[in-house]
């Protein structure tokens, strides 16, 4: 993660663009250091293909209408460290791996740019900073991000993991196995993969998110959770807040 920012007397009045980038939408909105939307969330179509040029172009016509900002916070979805897109499963990795997409936001659109995964960044949002807690993305794959006492933990890639004979958990509770196996066989899966990720990290809490959360109608175990779908945006300005705290 990139370097602390020095606090000062002004930094409740910084605004923040967050940037939620999505397999099926790229939203932002701006956000205060709180994580309050300064602005409503604005939302276009992720493109296809997305090479970065593209994603670039895109991000920067999608954020066009927005009032001035002072930082930029990013979630992507695929591995990232420091500003660098390691894998990008939607995008695909051959175009993106090592490219430095927190410096090419913070060229393209002004401002220092911090930029983590997307469920990592949902889950910001969303922790009470009390033991092993997960969130879990639901949107186009399946997105995590596990953080104890409120610290973001090294990053597992779950959704390439095999789940369920040669199905990946991106295969299994994505979208389109939501699509292919219908909507109540799809909520018998997400009942097996929380069990599952019980098993594996015995988390204090679950937090669910993402696009297709909104399509679970199993009752939920009581530490499992359901999070808004702006959490994405909203996360961005709890990273910078953390940031600015660590100075």
């Amino acid at each position: 993660m990139a370097a602390p920012v020095k606090s000062s007397a002004t930094s409740r009045s910084v605004r923040v663009l967050s940037i939620d980038i999505g397999g099926n939408g790229l939203k932002a909105a701006l956000v205060d250091l709180h994580g309050k939307l300064l602005t409503q969330r604005v939302r276009i179509p992720t493109p296809y293909p997305c090479p970065p040029a593209v994603m670039i172009d895109s991000i920067a016509e999608l954020v066009a209408p927005l009032p001035k900002h002072q930082r930029i916070a990013a979630a992507f979805p695929g591995v990232v460290r420091g500003g660098d897109v390691v894998t990008a499963p939607h995008f695909g990795t051959k175009d993106w791996a090592g490219f430095d997409l927190s410096r090419s936001l913070s060229q393209r659109l002004g401002g220092r740019c911090l930029l983590i995964n997307d469920a990592e960044m949902h889950g910001l949002a969303a922790v009470r900073g009390k033991g092993i807690e997960l969130m879990l993305t639901l949107g186009t794959g399946a997105g995590t991000g596990l953080f104890r006492d409120g610290a973001i933990m090294p990053h597992l890639e779950l959704a390439h993991h095999p789940v369920h004979k040669d199905k990946s958990y991106n295969d299994y509770v994505g979208e389109r196995a939501l699509k292919t196996a219908g909507k109540k066989r799809w909520n018998r899966r997400v009942e097996k993969v929380i069990a599952i990720l019980y098993s594996l990290l015995n988390f204090d809490h679950l937090y669910i998110g993402g696009g297709n959360s909104c399509q679970i109608t199993f009752e939920l175990p009581p530490a499992v959770t359901l999070v808004t779908n702006d959490a994405g945006i909203v996360g961005g300005g709890i990273l910078w807040q953390r940031m600015t705290r660590a100075a």
